[in-house]
């Protein structure tokens, strides 16, 4: 059997999912693995087949994506190049971890996609949902890697096909301690906003992880450090509490290390705002951003640093054999009469929530 892997590769935590279920599906399949975009920092232990630059998105400094930036670099006849090179034909089976080459490919081609991501649970009808409307924002997270069947992730379990968090073995083998420091990694700001913005408690000593800076060094009471695997993982299992986005590898790993976390989602993602909500609902303190007037409940998190208690088993390979033994070698019954789709019609359909 031979399975395609696609991952997207902006940001750490699609790719930190995939270091954990590569070497596990290698053993039960030959697998070819693709990512598309290109800002994580892990080393990946195995090859990559397929590099393109996809459909990724741009960060700014001031919280959130920088829309125009990401407008600006977006190159439709490149990416559709990339779609229709894409032979997922081959494969007896793509696993797509919100992946947008692939999945559409699979659309192209009438070949069955299997969704396996955090936001393929994050619109789930249990899910909480922020208060805040983005109907761009659902429409995008709906739209960008459109699957047949869906298995997501999230921070607890909301029906049979959402699972909790893929935990790396190298977060799960750490050594936890409580050395009272905070761990920040805010890659949404800027280095010198973050110092700003948090300088006033002198008495904290903060690891500030960064991805501007190449070189560690100390400024009053931060360690500013260049973003690296087994620096962060170290500060994470010796700190007292992490403050971070809302995306969900770093977050999930929190929890899982059973420390105190803030999070602050970035701006323009519909996504990170969902994880919020979930999160909140949880217990976990929140911050709609990081301006001054939601500064009282930083200090209450600083003052109390609650942890909440979470169940996170290893079960990855299980995952995997359910997907396997349901969909390897399935093809979508529904023939396309019209040959080659639409882009524009295929993303001005509502999104459904599929079962598998």
């Amino acid at each position: 059997m031979k399975i395609l892997y696609a991952i997207q590769g902006t940001g750490n935590g699609h790719v930190s999912r995939a270091i954990e279920i590569i070497p596990i599906l290698q053993k039960k399949a030959e697998v070819d693995v693709l990512v598309s975009a290109s800002q994580w920092e892990l080393k990946t232990p195995f090859p990559i087949d397929y590099q393109y630059k996809g459909l990724g998105f741009m960060f700014g400094k001031k919280g959130g994506v920088d829309i125009l930036q990401t407008y600006l670099n977006l190159d439709s006849i490149r990416l559709l190049k990339e779609i229709k090179s894409l032979p997922v034909e081959k494969y007896d089976l793509v696993i797509s971890d919100f992946e947008p080459v692939s999945a559409w490919a699979c659309q192209l081609k009438n070949k069955v996609c299997i969704g396996l991501s955090n936001q393929a649970a994050t619109l789930h009808p249990l899910a909480p949902k922020p208060k805040v409307k983005d109907p761009f924002g659902k429409l995008v997270l709906g739209h960008y890697a459109p699957t047949t069947y869906d298995y997501g992730f999230h921070f607890k379990k909301f029906d049979a096909n959402v699972n909790t968090p893929i935990i790396r073995n190298e977060i799960r083998n750490v050594k936890v301690e409580n050395k009272k420091h905070i761990t920040v990694y805010l890659p949404s700001y800027d280095d010198d906003k973050v110092i700003r913005k948090l300088k006033m408690y002198s008495d904290i000593e903060f690891h500030l992880f960064s991805k501007k800076s190449h070189i560690t060094y100390r400024h009053k009471n931060f360690k500013i450090i260049p973003i690296n695997n087994d620096g962060f993982v170290k500060s994470m299992a010796e700190s007292a509490g992490i403050i971070c986005n809302a995306g969900f590898g770093t977050t999930a790993e929190a929890l899982y290390l059973g420390k105190s976390l803030l999070t602050i989602p970035m701006k323009t993602q519909y996504e990170q705002h969902c994880n919020a909500a979930v999160l909140k609902s949880m217990g976990v303190q929140t911050l709609p951003s990081f301006k001054k007037k939601h500064f009282d409940k930083l200090e209450h998190w600083f003052e109390n640093l609650n942890t909440v208690e979470v169940n996170y088993p290893d079960e990855t390979s299980d995952i995997l054999d359910q997907i396997i033994q349901r969909h390897a070698g399935q093809v979508l019954q529904e023939q396309n009469a019209e040959g080659e789709f639409s882009i524009l019609k295929k993303l001005l359909k509502p999104a459904k929530i599929k079962a598998a």
